[in-house]
């Protein structure tokens, strides 16, 4: 048996030791402004042996979540002092503030102890972050080395928000208080909880009961990618209560985030229009849908109770979250039903509003002005400039970046979330074996991103106050599949909103998420393998004959290939020629682990031809460029990653292919999508031309005849008679402008191309 003697002497021993322990090297993210690793030593944390002294009675947040932390990672619990004892303590202190946005702190290591002062006891909180991260992961249960260092940090932006979705898919209260933690650990400080929508209404309100009893719960979701291979028919649903909604809100002020609630106007609301049917144009009836997309019937602009009913909910939501903000959406909002409803029309002719996109800014700022008269302030996405901008409200930038430049330039603060950087529902793998909705976004795209627009001037860019990252979860079910989403793209994103610009750089970054990978296990999260992942890409073969298939890791590891329904195994020393339709695999081991890529190969008269397009597709969706087309890989997921399509924004698509020779053809088939929701149309024909010298070319046949193959992926067949030809154009016609009644009514439609092929 140890005696309290034989513990005292141990520990002494381990605290005189401590500064001789070999320190290991620093690797923090967010980037802080100035690391300075002194000396090779370490402190040395000793479970009930190091007190935290808090030289003020602002720290509790601070010491709670610290020994929290270690508790829960370490086994350790540390105890608090009001007095210093000896060198083997954490010092947290007040100094006087160094930056002009709050956050700042200097965090010092070495024989005196640890020393955290901050500008208040937020900041303390950040250097506690860093402290964190200053640990072993993993770590002894007993002792806890922590490098000599000093540390001076503060935040370059103000909001560093993470959204969640919680109408598609409902999170428990602990799951939530978990994100909130990943948002604190993160140096992040706001939470955007998305609390209404058409699939499901998620906060109690005690005077409309029914939002919750009816608009809580869908009676079935759609099976797969929209629209859907069927419906589960399961009745699903959730809310928060009141009670819980004051407890989140509680937990996330313990460690400095703010709760920015978004209740959805005057679209997204088929959950409210079902509870309250007289809210709608129409009356209904209606359903909390089972779908995703955006729908018709949306509130009422011309009916006055429709503005008592929101100027209730906010009032019970204001009382329930002391944010300065309130996010109204103001997003994707149809006017069809406000074009055939008399009440909004009257409305538009009191008003003397020019058409329903000023009925819809009427909406928003009438919605505005009651907020602002409780105090606080209104956060929309960038649809709100619409018709007019709400004098005092933030825009939330998501489609691209256009919308927040317009809104700074007005002198208006904006939050960027554009989607190419920000929507962490998009895949970030290549080779994405779970249902997303779509999209590409890997961690070194979101580690890229810069909110600040260069288009703007000094003065402008003033009112970037910082960005967030968006989790829509229409097909994200479960806490693990959230995790999976987030990590690491959600500490990529730290550090673009925390770390000033001139600190940030990829090549040191991915060297500090080496370790932030060994905190993801330590916190036993099920994050994304996909930077690991081999990189892949297609080439042309010599003389267009046949295809190369080149992969690359990043840690010049050896790799090996093979081909399915081969037992040969191959090292792989350069890009690999593949001249007929096989599935070939590539794969690597790193750390007793192995990755793999595996790719299906498609062979036809094209595969692997020169080509030529007439039009340059869209910057965001380049693929590889015009090979991508006759490559002989398939889009088969249904995905807009970018390395497998191409993708024309109002244009056609109009590709030449030289087949080498005089060849006898009979049939070009285009691969394509179809995705109304996201403004995605097949082509309104495919039409083929032939030649024999490449310069006159005669038309023989055009299809308009669509057919889906796979949720979203579908393709077009142009079959005509047997016909001898070296020179093939194919034009794929864009639908142009969006009809009405569709989503994104009259802007231009997308057209996605991902092979071409010729039999």
């Amino acid at each position: 048996m140890i005696t309290a003697v034989m513990k005292k002497i141990f520990f002494a021993g381990l605290i005189f030791t401590s500064f001789f322990v070999r320190a290991q090297e620093i690797n923090i993210i967010p980037q802080p402004v100035s690391v300075k690793q002194t000396k090779s030593n370490a402190f040395i944390i000793v479970n009930a042996g190091t007190p935290i002294v808090a030289e003020g009675d602002d720290f509790g947040k601070s010491i709670n979540f610290l020994n929290d932390y270690l508790d829960r990672f370490y086994s350790i619990k540390l105890r608090t002092s009001s007095t210093t004892l000896g060198n083997n303590v954490i010092r947290l202190s007040l100094s006087n503030p160094f930056t002009t946005v709050q956050g700042g702190y200097k965090l010092t290591v070495d024989a005196n102890g640890i020393s955290i002062s901050g500008d208040n006891a937020n900041s303390v909180f950040y250097g506690i972050q860093t402290l964190i991260q200053l640990l072993p992961a993993p770590g002894s249960s007993i002792r806890l080395p922590v490098p000599y260092c000093e540390i001076t940090d503060y935040p370059r932006f103000s909001y560093r928000g993470m959204h969640l979705d919680c109408c598609r898919h409902f999170f428990s209260v602990d799951f939530i208080k978990q994100y909130i933690d990943w948002i604190a650990l993160h140096k992040m400080n706001y939470f955007h909880w998305h609390l209404t929508d058409d699939q499901g209404w998620r906060i109690e309100l005690k005077k409309y009961p029914k939002l919750t009893q009816v608009g809580a719960w869908r009676n079935g979701t759609i099976i797969g990618s929209f629209p859907g291979t069927g419906n589960d028919s399961i009745h699903y649903g959730g809310f928060y209560s009141q009670e819980q909604i004051k407890e989140i809100v509680k937990y996330a002020a313990d460690r400095y985030i703010t709760v920015v609630p978004e209740i959805e106007m005057p679209g997204h609301a088929s959950a409210a229009l079902a509870s309250y049917p007289f809210l709608g144009c129409t009356k209904g009836p209606y359903e909390v849908q089972q779908t995703w997309g955006v729908f018709d019937d949306v509130f009422c602009a011309g009916n006055d109770s429709t503005y008592k009913f929101l100027q209730d909910v906010l009032d019970e939501v204001i009382a329930l979250f002391p944010s300065k903000y309130i996010h109204i959406g103001g997003d994707e909002c149809p006017k069809t039903r406000w074009k055939t409803c008399p009440v909004c029309q009257r409305r538009m002719r009191t008003e003397k509003l020019k058409d329903e996109h000023a009925l819809q800014s009427y909406f928003i700022q009438r919605i505005e002005k009651y907020v602002n008269s409780k105090g606080r302030s209104v956060i929309g996405w960038d649809e709100i400039l619409e018709g007019g901008l709400a004098p005092n409200a933030t825009v939330m930038s998501w489609r691209g970046e256009q919308g927040g430049i317009d809104a700074a330039k007005q002198n208006h603060y904006v939050i960027m979330t554009p989607g190419d950087w920000c929507y962490f529902d998009h895949s970030q793998s290549e080779q994405e074996d779970s249902l997303t909705i779509g999209g590409y976004i890997p961690v070194d795209k979101v580690y890229s991103y810069e909110p600040v627009p260069a288009s703007l001037n000094a003065d402008q860019a003033k009112y970037i106050l910082g960005a967030q990252g968006n989790l829509w979860t229409e097909y994200i079910s479960n806490p693990g599949k959230v995790e999976y989403m987030i990590f690491p793209r959600m500490s990529a994103l730290s550090e673009v909103l925390w770390s000033q610009k001139q600190n940030r750089d990829w090549g040191d970054f991915e060297k500090r998420l080496m370790v932030q990978f060994k905190r993801y296990d330590l916190w036993n999260t099920k994050y994304s393998k996909a930077y690991f992942e081999l990189k892949t890409s297609v080439l042309p073969g010599k003389d267009y004959n046949g295809v190369l298939w080149k992969i690359e890791n990043k840690f010049n590891k050896k790799m090996f290939m093979t081909f399915a329904g081969s037992d040969s195994v191959w090292g792989y020393t350069g890009p690999q020629l593949i001249q007929k339709t096989v599935r070939a695999r590539g794969y690597f081991n790193l750390d007793n682990r192995t990755f793999e890529v595996r790719q299906d190969f498609n062979f036809n008269k094209a595969t692997g031809k020169k080509i030529t397009l007439a039009n340059e597709p869209s910057k965001n969706f380049p693929g590889d460029g015009p090979f991508t087309l006759v490559n002989g890989v398939w889009n088969e997921r249904g995905i807009t990653r970018t390395s497998q399509l191409l993708g024309f924004l109002g244009s056609d698509c109009d590709a030449t292919i030289d087949l080498g020779t005089m060849q006898y053809i009979s049939n070009v088939t285009v691969h394509t999508m179809k995705d109304l929701s996201s403004w995605i149309w097949p082509p309104k024909y495919v039409e083929v031309f032939v030649s024999g010298d490449g310069k006159n070319f005669t038309s023989v046949k055009s299809s308009d005849d669509f057919k889906i193959t796979n949720g979203k992926n579908g393709v077009i067949h142009v079959n005509f008679l047997l016909t001898n030809t070296r020179y093939v154009r194919v034009l794929a016609k864009n639908t142009g402008n969006i009809p009405s009644g569709y989503p994104g009514a009259g802007y231009e439609s997308w057209l996605f191309a991902d092979e071409i092929e010729i039999n």
